[in-house]
């Protein structure tokens, strides 16, 4: 049985940091795309970045761009989201998801979905 299994979210002030961490369980993902979405409080869930199967090639939300980096360790079968400069516009619930490819994923295309772990920034 695939499990993701999201860590790290918590209650920060604006300009603060966060890292998430995504562990996965029940197969390997080396050969798949994994990344990142996230759903704000009365909005749609929302695609936030994608790394490739090698971490080669790395999408990301403009939103973001700039402030987030994402990275993955295939050996322990997790990905990691490091959010530098947090806005409260960033608040939300972040799922950690896997896909057949980065460019899957940045299309809104995952094949497992993690349960969540809530971020929150206040200003």
């Amino acid at each position: 049985q695939v499990q993701l299994v999201e860590s790290g979210g918590g209650l920060v002030q604006a300009g603060a940091s966060l890292k998430l961490s995504c562990a996965g369980s029940g197969r390997t993902f080396t050969t798949d795309g994994m990344g990142w979405f996230r759903q704000a409080p009365g909005k749609e869930r929302e695609f936030v970045s994608a790394i490739s199967s090698n971490g080669s090639i790395k999408y990301y939300a403009d939103s973001v761009k700039g402030r987030f980096t994402i990275s993955r360790d295939n050996a322990k079968n997790m990905v990691y989201l490091q959010m530098n400069s947090l806005k409260p516009e960033d608040t939300a619930i972040y799922y950690c998801a896997v896909g057949e490819s980065a460019s899957g994923l940045k299309n809104s295309k995952p094949k497992y979905w993690g349960q969540g772990t809530r971020v929150t920034v206040s200003s």
